[in-house]
């Protein structure tokens, strides 16, 4: 599939910008009841095989009661916590409520990141966090040094951590490809985090990534992002140069199983209409696949 721009996209599928609204964004209402017909996004997502989630960073202008209230309002069914919304110095009890809470409204607290871990202290304290609350994934970006630590946790906790890549700028993990390198000889329960946008910043297309490191790949924050450079930023998706129909394709074909989560760094205080537009657009995109 070559590069799919977003008005050809909408063009071509007819869906337009009305076609890419849904109904729960237009009020803050609770879950469908168990009696309540699925919704068209479900059942694209069951069909997929894909599940689309959020990476709580988008709101971390916000506190966490609103943060899960607007994720509900995506219709978005799973949730990993940045620390502005558990910290990872809460108290065993404090992880205990928030988890609870975050179950009674209806999302699934799958992981937390993008955690950085300098010292072992800080690598015990994230798989002891991530186990306390329930979580699965840890997205991090541990010190090369002590991967061999993050390989025996891995194994006492049964949590997978997934490395991030933060692009042009990252002495560490750049692209995925400088992450595999580094883990693919540990458990592999070690794995990658394709964050999509620092992957196309560094000029490495990320469904060539996707595909190549399938076997390790735990999580991916979905964006997009307005040029291939270091100086590209995030901007809806559709709106910018990844060739979003190309990518979720490609984990369809790979049969990822894992997160994609929604990590929008733009409009820090508002980012709600931004988000909304990005998750009605690759819901158009899953539902043409």
């Amino acid at each position: 599939m070559g590069q799919t721009t977003r008005r050809e996209f909408l063009t071509g599928t007819g869906i337009g910008l009305a076609g890419l609204s849904l109904p729960f964004l237009l009020t803050a209402s609770s879950r469908y009841s168990k009696n309540t017909p699925p919704s068209t996004s479900q059942f694209v997502e069951k069909q997929s095989r894909l599940n689309l989630g959020m990476a709580s960073y988008t709101f971390r202008e916000f506190f966490l009661e609103d943060t899960l209230q607007m994720t509900v309002r995506l219709g978005l069914e799973r949730i990993a916590f940045k620390d502005f919304h558990l910290s990872l110095e809460s108290s065993d009890e404090e992880i205990r409520i928030v988890a609870e809470k975050t179950k009674a409204a209806g999302l699934d607290i799958y992981g937390c990141g993008v955690v950085y871990m300098q010292t072992e202290k800080e690598v015990e304290r994230a798989f002891h966090y991530a186990k306390t609350a329930g979580m699965r994934v840890i997205i991090g970006a541990p010190n090369p040094e002590l991967l061999k630590t993050v390989d025996r946790l891995v194994d006492k906790y049964d949590i997978k951590l997934a490395i991030h890549n933060h692009g042009p700028g990252d002495e560490r993990y750049p692209t995925p490809k400088d992450a595999y390198e580094k883990i693919k000889k540990l458990d592999p329960r070690i794995g990658l985090c394709i964050d999509i946008g620092h992957t196309k910043r560094a000029g490495v297309d990320p469904s060539e990534s996707a595909m190549a490191f399938a076997d390790r790949l735990h999580d991916v924050h979905i964006k997009d992002v307005t040029s291939a450079t270091q100086e590209g930023t995030t901007i809806e998706i559709g709106r910018g140069v990844i060739d979003i129909p190309r990518f979720l394709k490609t984990l369809i074909d790979i049969d990822y199983k894992g997160s994609v989560s929604f990590e929008f760094e733009k409009d820090g205080k508002d980012p709600l209409p931004g988000v909304a537009e990005s998750v009605g657009y690759v819901r158009g995109v899953l539902a043409s696949i």
